[in-house]
């Protein structure tokens, strides 16, 4: 028997995201971010009930608005914060450690489109690779983190940074890409 689309995302192989499992799967999140983005002001930070379920995320806070494409590939160390406009396309798994901070906007994209248009935009093919974060980790506002990024511990991405390459431990990255470079 041949595996299915989801199966192949999560196994890191070329998929079809035009697929019927992945659509449901999607629209389950849309109901779950709906749910959060629509609590009242005094439940602000905290998890919708329904994108708690998806998400392994006991205590972190994720400010309104939110958006992720399944919710169920995103986990969220202790005391992690999100700001508003935080968008995570998590098709593959997406690790967010302790006390990591991110900052308003910030965008995380897991997938990676197909280079020929036919299958790109016929075929509806992707490839999915991971995103990792670590402890104290610092995202400014408006960095976009891609496919198969690897972010260390204590690390600082500059605000509106595209981070292409993983990022050492302690290390501070800033621009378009995402360069080291020294503070002060």
């Amino acid at each position: 028997m041949s595996p299915t689309e989801r199966q192949k995302m999560a196994a890191g192989e070329w998929y079809t995201c035009l697929d019927d499992e992945l659509a449901a799967l999607r629209e389950t999140a849309r109901g779950a971010v709906f749910e959060h983005n629509s609590l009242p002001p005094n439940e602000r930070g905290k998890l919708g009930p329904k994108l708690r379920a998806l998400m392994d995320a006991p205590s972190a806070l994720v400010e309104t608005p939110f958006h992720c494409t399944y919710g169920y590939n995103i986990k969220l160390g202790k005391d992690v914060f999100l700001n508003a406009g935080c968008t995570i396309l998590d098709c593959a798994p997406v690790t967010i450690e302790e006390q990591a901070l991110l900052g308003p906007y910030v965008q995380i994209y897991c997938a990676e489109h197909h280079m020929d248009p036919v299958k790109r935009s016929v075929e509806g093919l992707e490839i999915a690779k991971p995103v990792h974060i670590g402890k104290r980790a610092w995202i400014g506002g408006g960095a976009i983190i891609l496919a198969g990024v690897t972010i260390g511990d204590g690390a600082v991405v500059g605000a509106g940074s595209i981070v292409t390459k993983d990022v050492a431990a302690g290390q501070v990255v800033v621009g378009n890409p995402a360069r080291p470079t020294r503070i002060g």
